[in-house]
């Protein structure tokens, strides 16, 4: 089967279930995606009424993680009688990562949720398509016989799907939801995930000179939007670090330093929370792929502790728990 016939078999899946959901009032509402405004893109999308769900669509190009919605929780998912609405979301496998790790941090209440469960078949890499593209302006992307066609004014280009998702994709090991209560369609059971982390063997390979610049590198056109923060499902504290003002820990300019804490306390605080959605480099209006740093903190924390984040309801992250088993080489005192 082609990514187009899975594309509308996913869909129909989505669709199917939603109308369901919402007839038997077993939800108030869905969350899910339908067609952008501009090409490489979707929208997220709230629904009340069945007969809206035909604008529930799924693409390779669904790269926001819905869980954002939920913690905290948009006014339009709670009712001044009722409190908090039962909310359908549409879920592919780094979502219902997301949605575990936030219940588990008790921001959200799994009981009010029902997730959609869908196998995700990987998220194109919007910012490379573009970057190769140029100044061409793109009218249409389309995904047909495990091409992506992107179409312009007097130009149509054609890039192989399977080397044009996000890195993150490629190496993904959860496409479905990890299994919950509240979990109705395709969901997985996930006792443990094995990755090789292929991804950022290279950058091992390079000496402590070597990391340090490829790094400077990666973050010296970043310009502070902090979009990365705003599409984080796991950013969610009221008041940012970096918007403290009592005490002010550092700076808000676009100096190299600055940038380099800014990204590197924000890593520290996903370390064995993030769900490898790459939706921080999808945002980017610049392009930066931050993959490499979050994916290089996983690798470390499933080392060290054997964990992965979001594939089970029952067990704390790292920074959350202990164990008396725990390495603490670092507290040692130096010969």
């Amino acid at each position: 089967m082609g990514i187009e016939e899975e594309n509308q078999k996913i869909e129909k899946s989505i669709r199917d279930i939603a109308r369901d959901l919402l007839k038997n009032k077993e939800v108030d509402v869905i969350i899910g995606y339908t067609e952008g405004t501009v090409p490489l893109s979707t929208s997220p999308i709230i629904i009340r009424d069945e007969k809206d769900v035909d604008k529930l669509v799924w693409n390779n190009f669904c790269y926001i993680n819905l869980a954002k919605y939920l913690a905290p929780r948009m006014p339009q998912l709670v009712d001044p009688e009722k409190g908090e609405l039962k909310v359908g979301i549409v879920t592919k496998g780094c979502v219902g990562r997301a949605l575990i790790q936030l219940a588990i941090e008790k921001q959200i209440n799994l009981d009010n949720v029902k997730i959609i469960g869908i196998p995700c078949n990987g998220i194109v890499n919007r910012r490379r398509i573009e970057k190769e593209i140029g100044e061409k302006e793109i009218l249409e992307v389309s995904v047909s016989e495990d091409n992506i066609i992107v179409k312009g004014k007097n130009f149509e280009e054609s890039f192989p799907f399977s080397e044009y998702i996000n890195e993150l994709c490629k190496q993904c090991k959860i496409k479905s939801p990890p299994k919950v209560d509240s979990c109705v369609g395709e969901c997985g059971e996930y006792e443990s995930v094995f990755d090789e982390f292929n991804d950022v063997k290279e950058f091992e390979s390079k000496t402590p000179d070597e990391k340090w610049e490829y790094i400077n590198d990666l973050l010296s056109t970043c310009t502070r939007c902090y979009a990365c923060r705003e599409a984080c499902p796991m950013c969610y504290c009221n008041l940012c670090f970096v918007d403290q003002n009592k005490p002010i820990w550092f700076g808000k300019t676009t100096d190299q330093t600055e940038i380099l804490m800014f990204h590197l306390i924000r890593a520290m605080h996903m370390a064995g929370r993030c769900v490898a959605c790459g939706a921080c480099s999808s945002v980017c209006p610049v392009g930066i792929d931050l993959n490499l740093i979050t994916r290089k903190l996983e690798q470390m924390v499933k080392e060290r502790y054997n964990f992965t984040s979001g594939i089970d309801i029952d067990k704390f992250p790292p920074m959350m728990d202990f164990e008396m088993e725990d390495e603490q080489e670092f507290m040692l005192e130096e010969d």
